[in-house]
């Protein structure tokens, strides 16, 4: 058998073009930085609104005691209307501390007004 001489396949003259090896993605959404701010308002937001909500709670829970309270108080007293506004108004108005903290000891209204004080 004769040998068969095989033609070695080689590189045009010149070489080859530059191989394109990297990973050419279409930048798409937001970038991390962004991702982390969105994210962190978010957070914020909703610790706000959990703090007033829990805050206008305790008010109406303080109302309502306040309420009982009157009704106590006031029972022997004919034609008093417990919880009756004395303004001439049906819209609501926020209490004020005073309002709040009238039936309560002296120190809750103080803390209330002026705040907590370590030197007093």
């Amino acid at each position: 058998m004769a040998a068969i001489k095989v033609k070695q396949d080689l590189p045009p003259p010149g070489g080859y073009g530059p191989v394109d090896y990297k990973r050419n993605l279409p930048r798409r959404g937001l970038s991390g930085y962004s991702m982390f701010g969105l994210g962190l308002g978010v957070l914020l937001f909703g610790y706000w609104k959990l703090f007033s909500w829990n805050r206008e709670r305790r008010t109406l829970r303080l109302l309502r005691e306040n309420l009982e309270e009157e009704a106590k108080i006031m029972k022997d007293v004919p034609g008093w209307k417990v919880g009756e506004s004395v303004y001439n108004s049906d819209r609501w108005s926020t209490p004020s501390v005073e309002e709040l903290f009238n039936l309560r000891p002296k120190e809750e209204y103080l803390r209330a007004k002026i705040g907590f004080q370590w030197y007093v």
